[in-house]
């Protein structure tokens, strides 16, 4: 990537994120934590679950009982660590997302209370001063929202993967009976 293009890009994001106030920021560590999460999940779901699950299989079709109550008492504890191992992290991944909205009503709280400290102190004639205190309450709100969307589309997602994936593995072991 070009050098001015990257220093083009950082003044606009810095530009953006000064606009937004401090909240911004943390709003912005919020969605980096919950992405990498995601991205975790993902390459779990891809690379990593797969091969557990064609040993859980193999396993079980090595297996020459599958009729007793401890061979189905070892299926059952291996569909529960399958599960365990699924869902890990989807509950975190859901409390961030819940936490966005949050952020950004607490930067329409701040911008809100520079406004009213600039209308105290200024007087409300100076509409360019109640501008900057609008846009903190407005950007942190509307970047909270996007990113609550786009983490419960995602959440929903990764969700309905590992309850499919879920119910494959559990199908898999009960028909090889």
């Amino acid at each position: 990537m070009d050098s001015s293009v990257l220093q083009t890009w950082w003044l606009s994001l810095s530009h953006f994120m000064a606009q937004g106030g401090v909240i911004l920021w943390w709003l912005a560590a919020v969605v980096a934590v919950l992405w990498l999460l995601v991205f975790e999940r993902v390459i779990y779901l891809v690379f990593y679950f797969p091969q557990q699950q064609q040993q859980w299989i193999a396993l079980w079709a090595a297996r020459a009982d599958h009729q007793s109550w401890y061979a189905h008492a070892i299926r059952d504890g291996w569909l529960s660590d399958a599960k365990i191992a699924l869902n890990k992290n989807l509950n975190f991944i859901k409390v961030l997302v819940a936490i966005c909205p949050m952020l950004g009503l607490l930067g329409t709280v701040t911008g809100m209370i520079s406004v009213f400290d600039v209308m105290a102190t200024q007087g409300s004639s100076q509409p360019r001063l109640m501008a900057s205190g609008i846009s903190l309450a407005t950007l942190p709100t509307m970047a909270g929202m996007v990113a609550a969307l786009a983490g419960m589309f995602i959440h929903a997602r990764l969700a309905k993967a590992c309850q499919m994936r879920e119910l494959k593995l559990e199908k898999s072991l009960r028909s090889q009976q």
